[in-house]
């Protein structure tokens, strides 16, 4: 008896989390940011100021679920993380992994799906924070490549997409790209989620039998050094993110 009102506890709680969360994305688009835009501030300053909000935003989502009973965490090497001119490189197995990782870091940019942009719920946010559509790949490389080289923090899932649950990885180039176009602090983020939730395959209705533990672990920063001496560069982004995915897989099985 306990245990099914656990459940239905948690799906009650998981429903009020996203209703939440999307009533949020209308309050940031209707009146935060028309109210953020009314204060002057330098044009370079305007995205950081819309970054931060969404940030906040972000921190009060993860601590109501966390209230709420639908979810704990736990975050190791936090400190290594908001840097000035760092990508981070993230697996990506849930639902709310950018959500996580944006709510710990006030002021970073991301590559979002283009039809975001039409989206009533978040196109308030991924305009004005600035982030970066995939809409069309060179010009989604150019534009991380100059936000990374001005100072500005980006968060990349190199596979592009949510993880296939027990598949192996598959990244795709564009984030190798990237790092080694930019040459900056290049910091890798191991997320896991235990017992496994909001994946690619399952609605958000298909909760577990518990509530699920999200673990983030940031890791040594990479040394691209040896990757930037290999000539022509379409054969060290090859080999890049070969590196990258084995790194990935090797921590996913320990």
């Amino acid at each position: 008896m306990t245990n099914a009102l656990n459940y239905y506890w948690r799906l009650i709680a998981t429903g009020v989390s996203f209703f939440t969360f999307g009533v949020g994305g209308i309050i940031l688009r209707v009146f935060v940011f028309p109210l953020l835009n009314l204060l002057p501030v330098k044009d370079n300053k305007k995205n950081r100021r819309g970054q931060l909000a969404v940030h906040c935003s972000f921190y009060l989502f993860i601590g109501l679920m966390h209230r709420l009973g639908v979810m704990t965490y736990k975050i190791d090497g936090l400190e290594k993380l908001n840097r000035p001119g760092q990508l981070i490189l993230a697996n990506h197995p849930t639902l709310i992994d950018i959500v996580f990782l944006i709510s710990r870091i006030p002021a970073a940019n991301c590559i979002v799906k283009e039809s975001l942009w039409h989206n009533s719920f978040i196109k308030g946010a991924v305009t004005n924070a600035g982030y970066i559509s995939n809409g069309d790949s060179e010009k989604m490389v150019s534009e991380c490549v100059a936000y990374l080289k001005s100072g500005g923090t980006l968060v990349i899932f190199p596979e592009g997409t949510r993880t296939v649950f027990n598949q192996p990885y598959k990244f795709q180039r564009g984030a190798a790209h990237i790092a080694l176009q930019a040459n900056v602090i290049v910091t890798p983020v191991i997320i896991s989620c235990n017992p496994s939730t909001l994946t690619k395959q399952e609605k958000w209705y298909q909760i577990p039998n518990r509530r699920f533990h999200l673990s983030m672990r940031v890791g040594d920063d990479m040394v691209l050094d040896d990757f930037l001496k290999i000539e022509p560069k379409t054969i060290a982004v090859r080999r890049f993110n070969h590196y990258l995915q084995n790194y990935f897989s090797q921590q996913r099985e320990e």
